[in-house]
């Protein structure tokens, strides 16, 4: 990074949980050497339950205070929702713009997402929400956060183009960086835990949850296709 930059990272993520998921140990741990994280949630979380009992009035604004929890606990500075209807997110204009806008409002050094990814190391589907949410973020990077006559109506009220310069994927099956998240890993799962809605009836989650982002050296670690923006 230049030496005037500002160290700030947004992270995109497709439901309430999923930042945590993908960059909470990141976010905790760069926190502590003077980053600000902020989060953007795309969906209304409102699918997310097998709870047959549940309802989509009650399960949203839960999830968005358990993601508010979650963030506090992991020091992100501040969390923005976009409320689109669980399941059905499509990257289209409006969401592009809409991540454009909040890419020009916090003016992010790093922005994380979803990898584009359909299939996951051979044994994973990676939800269309996620798919959604990772393309219009990569397009929203670049170039449509950075292109002035992009979404005019932000300048006219304000706002900046904005140059995004390190893009990181998580979740991809090329990762090419990894942050040892050992430091901060019982923060992470202390944030994963907020979500009580997802994982407060599952066993041992916890430990389930530790287990996945350790690896064969028995450090803990999250792994991303980092892509430096050359422009």
């Amino acid at each position: 990074m230049a030496e005037a930059e500002v160290k700030r990272a947004l992270v995109v993520g497709a439901h309430p949980d999923d930042p945590d998921f993908g960059a909470g140990g990141t976010a905790a741990l760069w926190t502590r050497d003077g980053w600000e994280f902020f989060y953007l949630v795309c969906t209304d979380g409102s699918k997310g339950s097998a709870d047959p009992t549940m309802s989509p009035e009650r399960l949203v604004p839960a999830r968005r205070e358990e993601q508010r929890a979650a963030a506090a606990a992991l020091g992100v500075r501040e969390c923005f929702f976009l409320d689109h209807v669980d399941g059905e997110l499509s990257p289209n204009r409006e969401l592009l713009g809409q991540i454009v806008r909040v890419i020009r409002t916090v003016k992010p050094h790093a922005v994380f997402t979803h990898t584009l990814d359909v299939i996951q190391r051979n044994s994973f589907i990676n939800h269309s929400d996620h798919r959604a949410a990772a393309q219009a973020t990569v397009d929203a990077v670049y170039p449509s956060a950075r292109d002035v006559l992009n979404f005019p109506e932000h300048i006219a009220q304000g706002l900046e183009a904005h140059h995004v310069r390190e893009l990181y994927l998580w979740g991809a099956n090329d990762s090419n960086f990894s942050v040892d998240i050992t430091e901060v890993v019982e923060q992470k799962i202390d944030g994963l835990m907020k979500h009580t809605s997802q994982f407060g009836a599952r066993e041992n989650f916890a430990e389930f949850a530790k287990q996945r982002w350790r690896d064969e050296t028995g450090r803990f670690v999250e792994r991303f296709q980092r892509v430096t923006l050359a422009f």
